[in-house]
């Protein structure tokens, strides 16, 4: 029997048998909120679609995904100030040209910034390794004198990812990525270089586009998932520390009957702020306490 083709980014490693520790305050229970503000081509590219895909110009579909950068994202934005709750703006740099008053309104929050490629209508998997290199760079480096901030993270438009993906993040100074979905825990990765690079929990199910765009969920059983997570999470955090994400777009979720959803969703999650088991955060918080606790003890 041949052998099958690995990654080499890290070994098997059981849940049940890994190090036991708790996050900040002793909560074990991490959870965060991630973001994505994107922007796309007029009439060309990639793009997630409300109905079947007319000839470009797509005025449909584009606009309807434009809906979140007009009114979406601001309510959605609402929520999370209203409910105390931190947000992680994973963004295409787009943005900065196009509704740079959006990115300022996340990083008055305090919300944390995460490269999401320069367009949603592109993947960087096609690209060569010194285009792919140049987007990680320029990205990072658009984020930083824009919003003064130097991003930490990245998280692939599409969650698109060459051979070389990790390795590059690592040389162009990122410290995590959000692309791959394999784990409740932060894993470390193998990358080249001396500096250690980690891949904290993104969800693909607990995530908008995979459940309402491709499964057809309404919002109320997406909410409700929200809800079922978390409790069960919550219940198997006693004995193991573990990472929650939620994935949100804000076309989706910023629509007002979908918003209504999900505001019972994070009321929930935030009725238990005051137990101490959970620890509402941002992936660039997660990436620091993992530094310290396995690097520096």
């Amino acid at each position: 029997m041949r052998l099958l083709k690995q990654h080499n980014r890290f070994d098997y490693s059981g849940i049940q048998s890994r190090k036991n520790y708790s996050f900040p305050g002793r909560a074990r229970l991490a959870i965060y909120l991630g973001f994505n503000v994107e922007h796309f081509d007029f009439g060309d590219g990639l793009g997630a679609t409300l109905g079947p895909p007319s000839p470009q110009p797509d005025v449909l579909n584009y606009s309807w995904r434009e809906y979140g950068n007009r009114v979406g994202a601001w309510r959605c934005l609402e929520l999370f100030t209203k409910l105390e709750f931190p947000s992680t703006g994973i963004i295409n740099t787009a943005l900065y040209d196009h509704c740079p008053d959006l990115i300022k309104a996340m990083v008055e929050r305090g919300d944390e910034l995460i490269g999401h490629g320069h367009t949603n209508s592109e993947r960087q998997a096609v690209l060569s390794k010194e285009n792919e290199l140049k987007l990680l760079i320029n990205c990072r480096n658009i984020i930083q004198s824009k919003s003064g901030q130097t991003p930490k993270g990245w998280l692939s438009p599409w969650l698109s990812e060459s051979n070389l993906t990790s390795d590059l993040l690592a040389q162009s100074g990122y410290e995590y990525t959000l692309n791959w979905c394999h784990d409740d825990q932060p894993v470390q990765m193998k990358v080249d270089g001396n500096k250690p690079f980690w891949s904290i929990p993104y969800p693909q199910e607990l995530n908008d586009i995979p459940m309402i765009v491709a499964r057809q969920l309404d919002a109320k059983d997406f909410t409700q998932m929200i809800i079922d997570q978390f409790d069960e999470m919550l219940e198997q955090s006693d004995h193991q520390p573990l990472v929650m994400g939620i994935a949100l777009h804000p076309y989706l979720m910023g629509q007002p009957y979908r918003l209504r959803h999900l505001r019972k969703a994070l009321e929930h999650i935030a009725s238990h702020r005051d137990s101490h088991k959970i620890w509402l955060t941002t992936p660039g918080k997660i990436c620091d306490f993992m530094q310290n606790e396995f690097m520096h003890s």
